[in-house]
């Protein structure tokens, strides 16, 4: 899958293009995907997403995203895009005209262009599914997908994700939530207790469900990928006097050096939220029933 920052980067060539955030590529953003690849196999042209960098509520509500724009760029691989046009969004790409977005847009050569029905672009919102008529005679509006009677937003992913429920969000996504980071060095406070634990640091703004999760953990090391059951607690460790916000994941059976390695957690299923222990003879005691309790879901998934 080829990357451009603009869409002046990408060679003079017919497209099919889908425009959005894409922030969490959810089952909406899927469905809309399929329509964009159709209509690329229809028209025998690439298809090209033209998506932003951080996604437009990021930049301009500062809400947590769903996907780093590594992780957007490898879904977006695997759901079978040939193009992604990624690009930044600042503000002074957000006072442009709609009409300067329309060029962009015409320098695309498009086909056809996917959107969602609340779809606006430019200054002040100005650009409506309408003026995408303008461009080109193939424009499909999907409207809102929807499950269970409830709409399909990355709004109400994130909600899902602030009260632990990554059950309620992978319905949402069709797939596990997962996060992706660095292991740093941590305080190995949990080596002292018998849950050793690898402090994962994620990229600042990413969306992280809070509390005790089982989860699958995929170790990248020396090219090649190993796959680990695990245990992981998000939250300020308040039995320790915490301030700060920790990514901690404990390994199940696994005895290895993780400092510099890039760890993605899947979460699987909720275990409790945060609490404050009288101390840590009785936060140990808690860890063990929670460490049973992981073996049994992740067991049976």
């Amino acid at each position: 899958m080829k990357t451009y920052l603009s869409a002046s980067q990408r060679p003079d060539t017919e497209t099919v293009v889908a425009i959005g955030s894409f922030d969490g590529l959810h089952l909406g953003h899927q469905a809309l995907l399929a329509r964009l690849r159709e209509r690329a196999r229809h028209h025998h042209v690439p298809s090209v997403v033209y998506t932003f960098d951080p996604p437009t509520r990021v930049f301009t509500q500062g809400v947590e995203f769903l996907s780093t724009l590594p992780e957007k760029l490898e879904l977006l691989s695997r759901y079978g895009i040939d193009e992604v046009i990624a690009v930044p969004f600042t503000a002074e790409f957000a006072a442009r005209p709609k009409e300067d977005f329309l060029n962009d847009l015409r320098s695309l050569r498009p086909r056809a262009v996917v959107v969602g029905e609340d779809f606006y672009f430019g200054k002040g919102r100005a650009g409506s599914v309408q003026d995408l008529r303008g461009v080109s005679r193939d424009v499909t509006a999907l409207p809102m997908h929807s499950l269970g009677g409830e709409d399909i937003k990355s709004t109400r992913i994130r909600e899902f994700l602030r009260l632990g429920q990554v059950e309620s969000a992978q319905r949402f996504l069709g797939r596990h939530y997962s996060a992706q980071g660095v292991v740093v060095q941590g305080d190995q406070l949990g080596r002292t207790i018998g849950f050793p634990t690898a402090n994962v640091q994620v990229a600042q703004g990413k969306a992280l469900p809070r509390g005790v999760f089982a989860v699958r953990v995929q170790v990248e090391s020396e090219g090649l990928t190993e796959v680990h059951d695990g245990m992981a607690n998000i939250g300020n460790r308040p039995t320790v006097n915490g301030s700060v916000l920790r990514f901690e994941v404990n390994l199940l059976d696994f005895d290895g050096d993780l400092y510099g390695k890039e760890l993605q957690v899947k979460f699987f299923h909720f275990i409790r939220a945060e609490q404050k222990f009288s101390g840590l003879d009785e936060l140990k005691a808690q860890l063990g029933r929670d460490l049973d309790r992981t073996r049994a879901l992740l067991a049976e998934t």
